[in-house]
């Protein structure tokens, strides 16, 4: 699955992902802690969507965008359901 994300570094809200319907630029805001230097932001951006969707780390992938704050990321390892979803996967019971 392929989303459009908004990245707010350095806040004080981060870790968070938060679906944004409204912005016509991105389908969700990542806050992040990090600042964006050296790569920090960027990091913190691939943990947080990996956590959001419940994934491995080395599932989601910066495709473009990579020193700018409105990003294109690819999620492997969920499925999309009718375009782009951000709600997280629900943890395996059993």
């Amino acid at each position: 699955m392929e989303l459009t994300v908004r990245v707010k570094p350095g806040s004080r809200r981060g870790p968070l992902v938060v679906p944004t319907p409204d912005d016509p630029a991105a389908s969700v805001t990542v806050h992040v802690r990090e600042r964006a230097v050296d790569g920090a932001a960027n990091a913190g951006v691939v943990a947080a969507l990996a956590a959001h969707f419940g994934v491995r780390r080395g599932d989601v992938e910066i495709v473009r965008g990579h020193a700018a704050r409105i990003k294109r990321v690819r999620v492997d390892g969920v499925p999309p359901a009718g375009g782009a979803t951000t709600a997280p996967r629900s943890p395996a019971v059993g």
